[in-house]
C-alpha cells in the first residue's frame, strides 16, 4: 500500500469501525443487509463476532504494526458475508433487490480484495498468492466492476423510491435517479472493458461520496438516535470507500509505468553508450 492509497485505506476502517460498534450496541447485524435469517441458532453471538471482526479489524488497519493481519482476517470475512447473500439469489433471483445487497456487499469485498492483495503481504509460494499481487488486484476490479451494475440498475428499477432520498431542495429528483443509476452502470462497464478505467472508478467513488454525505449525512445529524440512518451512513460510506480503493489500483499501476519510462530516460541519458 503506497502513502496515496492512505486515505482510503483509512476511510475504509472508519466504516468498518463505524458497523462494527452498531453490531455491538444493538447485537445485530447492519439494517438492509442482514446476512444471517433471524432462525439461524445463536445469531445474536454471530452478529457480536462480527461487529467485533469490523472494530478491531478497522482499527488494525490504521496501525502499521497489525494491518497485514487485519487485512489477512477481513479478506476471508467479507468473502463470507458475501456468501451469505447467494441463497437469496437462488431464492429469489427475479428480484432487483437481492441483487442490490449482492452488489454492494461485493464491492465492498472488492476494497478488501484490494487490501488482502496489498497489504496482506502474501509469500508467493502461498497457496493463496493467487487472489494476492497483481493477480488479486485485477480479480478485484473485476468483482467490483460487475457489482456496480445491479446497484445502478436498482436506481431505475426502484426509481421512485431512489427519488424520495434525493433532498428535496434539488430539482429533478427523478433525474437525479435516472443519471446516478446510469452512472453506477456506465462506471462497471467502463472498468470491465478498460474505457477510461481510472475515470470510471473515480467518478464512482465520487458519486457514492456525495450521496452518502447528501443523504444520509443530514439524517444522521437531525435523528442521531435513528438506527437506520447510522447503518446506511456507515454501509454508504464504507462503500465509496471501497471503489477509492479500487480506483487507486487503476491508478498506481499507470503512474508506475510513467516513472518507470522517467527513469529509464534518465539512465540512458546518464550511462556511457556501450562500444562492444
Amino acid at each position: 500500500m503506497n502513502r496515496s492509497q492512505q486515505p482510503a485505506l483509512t476511510l475504509f476502517a472508519i466504516g468498518l469501525i463505524g458497523l462494527g460498534i452498531l453490531a455491538l450496541i444493538y447485537g445485530d447485524f447492519a439494517l438492509v443487509w442482514q446476512p444471517v435469517a433471524p432462525w439461524v441458532p445463536g445469531r445474536t453471538a454471530l452478529a457480536y463476532a462480527s461487529g467485533i471482526i469490523m472494530l478491531f479489524g478497522g482499527i488494525g488497519l490504521m496501525l502499521r504494526i497489525t494491518a497485514v493481519w487485519s487485512a489477512r482476517i477481513l479478506f476471508p470475512y467479507l468473502i463470507l458475508w458475501a456468501s451469505l447473500k447467494l441463497p437469496a439469489i437462488f431464492v429469489a433471483p427475479q428480484i432487483e433487490g437481492v441483487w442490490l445487497g449482492l452488489g454492494e456487499l461485493t464491492v465492498l469485498l472488492s476494497g478488501g480484495w484490494i487490501l488482502f492483495a496489498t497489504v496482506a503481504d502474501i509469500p508467493q509460494d502461498s497457496p493463496l498468492a493467487f487472489a494476492a499481487h497483481e493477480n488479486g488486484i485485477r480479480i478485484a476490479r473485476y468483482l467490483f466492476a460487475v457489482s456496480v451494475i445491479p446497484i445502478g440498475l436498482s436506481h431505475i428499477i426502484y426509481l421512485k423510491e431512489t427519488a424520495d432520498l434525493v433532498p428535496a431542495w434539488l430539482p429533478f429528483r427523478a433525474g437525479w435517479a435516472y443519471l446516478t443509476g446510469f452512472g453506477h452502470i456506465a462506471s462497471g462497464l467502463g472498468v470491465l472493458f478498460s474505457v477510461f478505467p481510472e475515470v470510471a472508478a473515480f467518478a464512482e467513488a465520487g458519486m457514492i461520496g456525495v450521496f452518502t454525505l447528501l443523504v444520509w449525512g443530514p439524517k444522521v445529524v437531525t435523528s442521531p438516535k435513528t438506527r437506520l440512518f447510522w447503518t446506511a451512513f456507515f454501509i454508504s460510506w464504507v462503500i465509496a470507500a471501497a471503489v477509492w480503493l479500487v480506483a487507486q489500483s487503476i491508478l498506481k499501476p499507470e503512474s508506475a509505468k510513467r516513472d518507470t519510462r522517467k527513469t529509464a530516460g534518465v539512465l540512458k541519458a546518464s550511462q556511457p553508450i556501450s562500444r562492444v
